[in-house]
């Protein structure tokens, strides 16, 4: 056996932690670029604390999922002003958007240069700024991992910029931002984090340590999602979820991903909904082919039994096989009304660009079996 893992160098968790990161911060800068979302409310806090340190506050919005020339202006404008200290606080995009802004403030190249698949996939020459990082959704887990994914509408695909150099210095998650969030995003996070964990745990670069933070991230998510779907203001489940998110990031870094993200970088650039409504409409097709092609190519992959055991945790039944964690995919997803792919721009005569992109996807190359394009076409038949 042999395995690394790698994280973010702090992590601190729990209820209020929010109140912790000034102080933390005036210790790695004075002069921090603050990436939040578009309306920034809950940064609020934070801003009033950071002020009160002493520190020179450059603020910068991102509004959506983030593209190239969005990160270009954030890195312009960190540049311009000689930060030395990123944070974000946010979705996965804003944290995603602060990563490359650290990244580039001290490594002077243009981002084309260190992108993948339409750039020239660079390694950073410099180590990153200091970078904090703090979520305000329960889903991407990006405050854990080494890689920022950017739109490239030019392109129309999501690209990574990759370098163990991006992973935070810092990670502060704080349940307490997540209990204003809607129901939707709760859902399609939510599903983002579950999708993250069953890839990881199921992948051909799986190891014993992400098995055990997939196994329990898994459990929780099996016990809470729904709950703080129907009552978001429920603290356990948020908290719940909260550590699913945090635990999928911590194990998709370290035993990569499948088709399901395979599928969902290439169309994140093509069709307009989010990663993780994306992410949830190809989810138990994407899992019900693999097993399909499992059995029928590789009947004795040790993956058939990681989903017989996914089945167990999902449903608390020693008994239960790999048909009963579709099924519960498949009621999950129909409870929380996630859409079909077609209501999110996806059409039929997008679907040989879709197969062609995944197959270059580097999230495919954790998925179990190697799938054809035939089985691709079938998965998006069935999610449109």
């Amino acid at each position: 056996m042999r395995f690394e893992f790698a994280t973010a160098g702090r992590i601190i968790f729990g209820p209020g932690t929010l109140s912790e990161v000034a102080p933390l911060a005036a210790e790695m800068g004075r002069r921090p670029l603050v990436v939040t979302g578009h309306s920034g409310d809950r940064a609020a806090p934070l801003m009033d604390a950071l002020e009160a340190q002493g520190l020179e506050i450059i603020r910068c919005k991102v509004s959506g999922e983030p593209t190239t020339d969005m990160a270009l202006d954030i890195v312009q404008k960190a540049r311009r002003a000689a930060c030395d200290l990123v944070i974000g606080i946010g979705g996965g995009s804003v944290i995603d958007a602060g990563k490359v802004a650290a990244a580039l403030t001290t490594n002077r190249g243009p981002l084309i240069d260190y992108l993948e698949v339409i750039g020239n996939a660079r390694p950073l020459v410099r180590a990153a700024a200091p970078y904090i990082a703090i979520p305000t959704t329960a889903g991407t887990g990006s405050e854990v991992t080494r890689n920022a994914v950017l739109g490239s509408p030019a392109h129309r695909v999501k690209v990574s910029m990759r370098s163990p150099s991006m992973l935070p210095n810092l990670a502060v998650v704080d349940p307490e931002l997540t209990l204003s969030l809607p129901p939707t995003i709760t859902a399609t996070t939510g599903l983002d984090a579950f999708t993250q964990l069953m890839e990881a745990f199921v992948s051909s670069h799986a190891n014993a340590m992400t098995d055990g933070i997939c196994r329990e991230g898994l459990l929780r998510v099996a016990q809470s999602l729904q709950r703080v779907y129907e009552n978001g203001s429920d603290n356990s489940a948020r908290e719940n979820m909260c550590l699913a998110s945090l635990f999928s990031g911590l194990a998709l870094a370290n035993a990569k991903l499948g088709a399901v993200h395979g599928i969902a970088g290439p169309l994140g650039g093509m069709i307009s909904g989010a990663h993780g409504a994306i992410c949830a409409g190809l989810l138990p097709y994407v899992v019900e082919t693999n097993i399909k092609a499992l059995r029928t190519r590789a009947g004795d992959s040790p993956s058939l039994a990681r989903y017989n055991e996914l089945a167990s945790i999902l449903t608390q039944k020693a008994q239960a096989r790999a048909e009963d964690a579709i099924a519960w995919m498949k009621n999950i997803c129909q409870t929380l009304q996630i859409q079909p792919l077609a209501r999110l721009g996806l059409s039929k005569n997008d679907f040989p660009a879709v197969v062609e992109k995944s197959q270059l996807a580097s999230s495919m190359q954790g998925n179990p079996i190697r799938l054809t394009d035939a089985e691709l076409l079938e998965i998006l038949h069935q999610a449109l």
